[in-house]
C-alpha cells in the first residue's frame, strides 16, 4: 500500500496489508491509514502486481547525465575530425 500524505507530494510505502479479498483491503487501509485525516490518497496494489526490476538494457545506461561519464572535449575532438576542422591541441 502507498499513500500521499498532501496533494502534490509524491506516493511513498506506508506498508503491507494481508486481507481476505480486495472489499477488506480497501477498508482496513481507509481505516488504518485514512480515518484521522493523515492521508490525502490510497493506492492499494495486490502483492503479485509488484515485481523487483534488476536488469537494465545498455540503452538505458545515460552516461551523459551523469558528469563523470559524459567527456565533452572528447565528443568536440570526434566531431571536429568528421568535419575536417581539427586543430592540435597542445599536450
Amino acid at each position: 500500500m502507498f499513500r500521499q500524505e498532501r496533494k502534490g507530494q509524491p506516493f511513498t510505502h506506508a506498508g503491507s496489508i494481508e486481507a481476505p479479498d480486495a472489499a477488506f483491503a480497501d477498508a482496513w487501509a481507509r481505516e488504518q491509514y485514512g480515518r484521522r485525516g493523515e492521508s490525502e490518497a490510497l493506492w492499494l496494489v495486490p502483492r503479485d502486481a509488484v515485481h523487483q526490476v534488476t536488469e537494465w538494457a545498455d540503452e538505458f545506461d545515460l552516461k551523459y547525465r551523469r558528469v563523470d561519464g559524459y567527456s565533452i572535449k572528447s565528443r568536440l575532438k570526434e566531431a571536429r575530425e568528421r568535419a575536417g576542422t581539427a586543430t592540435s591541441e597542445p599536450g
